[in-house]
């Protein structure tokens, strides 16, 4: 699946979030697929939540 087709299939369910249960249900739905990304992206070694978790807290520094 391209990023195009990607795009159109989370607008689309966003929008029908949106629709169905109103503003507060697109920001739930928003903010569970933005941390599905995050997990995915961690299984797939692609993102280390160790230093993510460290920078956030001020231990690291991105530099």
């Amino acid at each position: 699946m391209n990023h195009t087709l990607s795009g159109i299939a989370i607008g689309a369910f966003l929008a029908f979030m949106s629709f169905q249960f109103g503003w507060w249900g697109f920001v739930v739905s928003a903010v569970f697929m933005a941390v599905g990304a995050v997990l995915g992206r961690a299984v797939e070694g692609r993102i280390d939540l160790r230093r993510v978790l460290d920078a956030l807290t001020g231990r690291r520094s991105s530099s």
